[in-house]
């Protein structure tokens, strides 16, 4: 009986609980914009069509429903199209603007084929060719071909997600705009002055005579609700829907997405093996160093002018790995700025002093005094590789040694011999260097250096180094 008391609860709960949460997570609240100023909230079912929207917004602004046409991401939607048609989210801005310039037979001679279908509907992969556009002739075919994008998402998901393309007046940046034909390539959204439309908005139309303006496109994420009109993300454009089946150049698999290389062959990796390749090429500190791009990578198979100009793609590795990748662009630029990196053990902080000054002091990270030319801490006179013997010097005993500090004194200055034995810095270009083992033909690490370089000389590889400590 406490069994069959037990499934009757969850059936009544079922049966009460669940219609409302389906109603609550199947309507849409968005916002409406009127090219007057006004904004409207509205709940809306996703099942409506376009027609049934404007016979609910229309006498919110004093408008008759045949006087209003609904504008969303650069297109006028036709009355027969369904909401959830439109790939809209929770938040998702939609522009409500009265027709203009036609009299009241215009009115009514228009039919349900004024305005067109949504973007995301007309949108398609912008890897196929013209030819390949043409063969698109079922519903099916143009369904699986439709237009994908990715975007790294800042906040809130703060990882790559499937972007939405959205579109606005170059000029005044009113979503009121409407294309005068769809993008057909990543230059047509990523450069200005390439696609133009029409803006409703009052100070365009009195400026543009001729009602045509450029059009300018940007991304938000898909998996989030809008949060307002400069809610953006960054689009992956090499990041891509292997539509093709082409093979990874690492693992030869094929992979659902991949990354293009912007070289002329157009190199495919998946992402799994992008990944790795980063984070090899980042431990070893080869990545390219570009006054413009930033800290950016080649595609691995040596392509030229193949340098991945939009850094937000090194953000497919962990935070981890991303943190670290951050860290080592940052030492790059103060290494190839004149600065340098202070060597204390967890600061390695960049500093950027006047070439002549070789007393350095990291002010802003740890505060240790060190010397420019040596690395080590700061000393007058010739840099030597012996360490100091300061047992013999005038010791002050005005006042009492706490034996705590003293022994925390000595740790330190463990750690300090630790840090000369494993660590020294490239003769040339004062990179910190650690040896963990191995011979003493030391490589430097940095790819604007390379330079060859004996650990115990500490001057350029010869054979005497060679011959007399190649293994110690």
């Amino acid at each position: 009986m406490l069994l069959d008391y037990s499934l009757c609860l969850i059936q009544v709960i079922f049966e009460v609980f669940l219609p409302s949460k389906i109603k609550m997570s199947t309507s849409l609240n968005v916002f409406i914009k009127s090219n007057t100023g006004n904004t409207l909230s509205i709940e809306l079912d996703p099942k409506w069509d376009v027609r049934r929207l404007k016979e609910n917004v229309a006498p919110k602004l004093g408008l008759s429903p045949v006087d209003v046409k609904i504008i969303f991401s650069g297109k006028e939607l036709m009355d027969s199209i369904v909401i959830e048609e439109c790939d809209l989210g929770q938040q998702s801005i939609l522009h409500a603007v009265k027709i203009r310039h036609v009299d009241k037979q215009h009115l009514r001679d228009r039919t349900d084929s004024e305005g067109s279908r949504p973007m995301n509907e007309t949108l398609v992969d912008w890897q196929l060719s013209a030819i390949d556009r043409k063969h698109l002739n079922t519903e099916e075919d143009r369904e699986r071909e439709k237009a994908q994008f990715f975007v790294y998402c800042s906040s809130p998901c703060k990882t790559m997600k499937p972007g939405k393309l959205r579109v606005r007046c170059a000029s005044c940046r009113s979503g009121a705009f409407t294309v005068k034909c769809d993008p057909e390539c990543w230059d047509d959204v990523l450069h200005m002055n390439k696609i133009r439309g029409t803006c409703e908005n009052a100070i365009c139309v009195e400026s543009h005579k001729d009602g045509s303006q450029f059009a300018e496109f940007f991304f938000k994420c898909a998996e989030h609700p809008s949060q307002g009109e400069n809610d953006q993300a960054v689009p992956l454009d090499l990041v891509k829907s292997n539509i093709k089946d082409v093979p990874c150049l690492a693992c030869t698999e094929v992979k659902n997405l991949v990354l293009v290389f912007p070289c002329k062959e157009g190199h495919v990796t998946c992402l799994e093996c992008f990944q790795i390749y980063c984070l090899t090429r980042l431990r070893d500190r080869q990545f390219s160093s570009h006054p413009e791009l930033g800290y950016t990578l080649p595609c691995p198979a040596g392509c030229a002018d193949s340098l991945i100009k939009e850094i937000h793609h090194f953000h497919l590795l962990t935070d981890e790995q991303y943190a670290m990748y951050q860290r080592f662009g940052t030492e790059e630029y103060v290494l190839q700025a004149g600065g340098v990196l202070c060597p204390q053990p967890g600061c390695g902080m960049g500093i950027l002093a006047p070439e002549d000054c070789r007393r350095i002091q990291c002010l802003s990270g740890c505060e240790f005094v060190f010397c420019r030319v040596c690395r080590q801490g700061y000393h007058l006179g010739e840099c030597s590789d012996q360490d100091m013997d300061t047992s013999e010097e005038p010791v002050n005993c005005q006042y009492k040694v706490d034996p705590v500090h003293a022994n925390q004194a000595r740790w330190d200055e463990a750690n300090k011999i630790t840090i000369r034995i494993t660590t020294k810095p490239c003769p040339k270009c004062r990179t910190p260097t650690e040896r963990s083992g191995g011979c003493m033909h030391m490589v430097c690490s940095r790819p604007q250096c390379g330079f060859h370089w004996c650990w115990i000389c500490q001057t350029e590889w010869t054979r005497d180094c060679m011959g007399n400590h190649w293994f110690g």
